[in-house]
């Protein structure tokens, strides 16, 4: 059963504050990224171009970890564990990526596409979520 996120966790990541999400390596190593995320019907959602290393990892093994801190107080932060569902690379990918560069640098599109690129978007199925504030 999924964690929904709600309450001071849900406002950290509807605000314009980064997560660092943690994804394992083949290996078995914790590969880190520093990703925009937000939160849609009570779970969290992040988004990359595929062929990237992390949505690499989450295609082989789909748990993750993701850390959202408040830029002004990185003493409170929401730590969310869980695994993605499938990835999603429809046309809801692209307009999620739109959606985050609203939300942290008011651009009605995502700038930084190339044309060459495909996004991927994942939801993530909460096991835990934590959030602390000293």
């Amino acid at each position: 059963m999924s964690t929904s996120i709600e309450g001071p966790a849900a406002e950290l990541l509807a605000g314009k504050n980064h997560a660092v999400i943690s994804t394992l390596r083949k290996d078995g190593s914790i590969h880190n990224a520093v990703v925009w995320i937000n939160v849609e019907d009570g779970r969290a959602a992040v988004n990359s171009a595929v062929g990237r290393v992390w949505p690499n990892n989450l295609e082989r093994d789909p748990r993750v970890t993701v850390l959202v801190y408040d830029q002004q107080n990185p003493f409170e932060y929401v730590e969310i564990r869980g695994s993605v569902g499938d990835a999603d690379t429809s046309q809801e990918a692209d307009d999620h990526i739109d959606r985050l560069a609203k939300q942290y640098i008011d651009a009605d599109s995502y700038p930084f596409r190339t044309p060459e690129e495909q996004r991927v978007k994942y939801v993530i199925e909460a096991e835990r979520v934590r959030h602390v504030k000293q």
